[in-house]
């Protein structure tokens, strides 16, 4: 009787021992926190290396699709090694742009100033204007002024006037020349006194005039 008795304790000690690890389930003992956070982090933080890219919202693109990451104007294509994106270099504003665009990945000017300044004054895209008598201009697309200034012959007088609307000065009375402090007319010999008659060199009327001494009018009177 002792030793049957002996038998069934023996059984009731082993039978726990089998049967506990298959009635153990996991999901009526929670995780530790640490775990937890493990777990959810995978989710949310997925590896798209060598798979896709992701920007700044945590939006997943595809291999080979262009995207623009964060605030940039410049489009980025995803690939293997991640986003390679486009920077170029851009072109220079003119300086007289009036509207500029930053839709694309470079500033573009929509709006230049289609007229030029000059002297306080505006002119229109190819206009020829006359500032004084002396210059002709144009406003050039670039909205810049270029000027041509007159190249005046010398005069081939010694009192040469200006007149109204004309650019260079004009011999009213013709070519002539200083005989002393007399102007003589170019082309004749002028008596430009008793005894000395003059004329002027020929082409060069700025030189005096070439006087020749004759005889006295007066000495023949006494």
């Amino acid at each position: 009787m002792a030793l049957h008795i002996h038998g069934a304790w023996i059984l009731l000690f082993v039978l726990p021992a089998l049967v506990a690890p298959a009635a153990i389930n996991h999901e009526d003992y929670p995780a530790d926190e640490g775990d937890q956070t493990s777990s959810n982090d995978n989710l949310i933080f997925d590896d798209y290396r060598g798979k896709g890219c992701v920007d700044d919202s945590g939006f997943v693109y595809k291999l080979g699709e262009r995207f623009f990451p964060g605030h940039s104007n410049c489009p980025c294509v995803c690939t293997e090694d991640g986003p390679v994106c486009d920077q170029p270099e851009c072109p220079k504003i003119h300086p007289k742009c009036t509207k500029v665009e930053h839709n694309g990945c470079c500033p573009e000017c929509k709006e230049v100033k289609n007229f030029c300044e000059y002297h306080g004054k505006n002119y229109k895209i190819l206009e020829e204007f006359k500032p004084s008598p002396c210059e002709w201009c144009r406003c050039e697309p670039s909205n810049e002024v270029h000027c041509v200034v007159a190249d005046c012959a010398v005069p081939e007088c010694v009192n040469p006037v200006y007149e109204p609307e004309q650019c260079c000065p004009v011999c009213k009375n013709g070519p002539n020349c200083f005989a002393g402090t007399t102007i003589i007319p170019a082309g004749i010999e002028v008596k430009v006194d008793d005894c000395n008659i003059c004329h002027c060199h020929n082409g060069d009327w700025w030189k005096p005039a070439q006087c020749s001494k004759r005889e006295c009018q007066g000495k023949q009177a006494l």
